[in-house]
């Protein structure tokens, strides 16, 4: 599989398999306190995201951005890219050592959240290396202001202000996450990920509160504007969405 470089207009349905440990656990509001694990195996629950169609998988290193070491979670990371699949990975990536050794085992694209507002200058050398295509930020909102830390900081920063200057700097993608909807089946912010990518200019792929087809239908209605992605969650691990009915929607839309 290779990256669809030659079609903007595509929307991509990413199941998400977030990390703890080595296991497929889901957070509600991101908070490692309310935790719901549903896999020993990631590797499993990898395969079947793919059975059902999935080109994607976006993978969390949650122990990573909660600043742990997060070797078990790396250790699956690896059992996941040797499955075929594109994954797009992200959690606690610092600094280059840890992004080339993501695409060294193999991942297709890494996010970076925490990082590049800390360091904005890896930004730049991550697409100078690898280039634009291999990299998303990942900007996590509540009320429109940047958290970072695992959201566990308050940075003051709008999440446009901060999306603009990453598109200045050469990024052309973006995870886009309401905080205050991740993890808690609320429905997907349509209009604050549709305003991101319509006021920044990068490709926004939304997360966080996405429960039911209707939320990628209203997603896919701002597909010209500039959204080329869901990220899928506890909706597929309770079974209120399937996977190969959202991959067909989004494709024959």
């Amino acid at each position: 599989m290779t990256l669809d470089e030659d079609n903007p207009l595509s929307f991509e349905i990413y199941p998400a398999i977030d990390l703890r440990n080595g296991k497929v656990v889901r957070l509600e509001y991101g908070d490692p306190d309310r935790q719901t694990k549903f896999s020993d195996d990631p590797a499993a629950t990898g395969r079947r995201w793919l059975d059902a169609g999935a080109g994607w998988v976006h993978v969390v290193n949650l122990d990573g951005a909660f600043d742990e070491q997060g070797a078990a979670n790396w250790r699956a990371l690896e059992s996941l890219t040797a499955l075929g699949a594109l994954i797009q990975f992200g959690g606690g990536m610092r600094t280059m050592d840890d992004v080339a050794r993501a695409m060294d085992l193999g991942v297709q694209r890494v996010v970076l959240g925490t990082a590049a507002i800390e360091n904005p200058d890896l930004v730049a050398a991550v697409i100078d290396r690898f280039g634009g295509e291999r990299l998303a930020i990942g900007l996590d909102a509540r009320d429109g202001t940047v958290k970072t830390h695992g959201w566990r900081t308050e940075t003051g920063m709008s999440v446009v202000e901060l999306g603009r200057e990453m598109r200045a700097a050469g990024a052309k993608t973006a995870v886009y996450t309401d905080i205050s909807r991740d993890g808690v089946l609320t429905g997907v912010n349509v209009e604050a990920s549709a305003s991101l990518a319509e006021k920044t200019g990068l490709e926004v792929i939304a997360s966080g509160g996405v429960s039911s087809l209707e939320d990628i239908r209203r997603l896919l209605e701002y597909r010209t504007a500039g959204m080329g992605g869901v990220i899928i969650g506890r909706a597929l691990y309770d079974d209120r969405i399937d996977l190969a009915e959202a991959i067909a929607l989004a494709g024959g839309a």
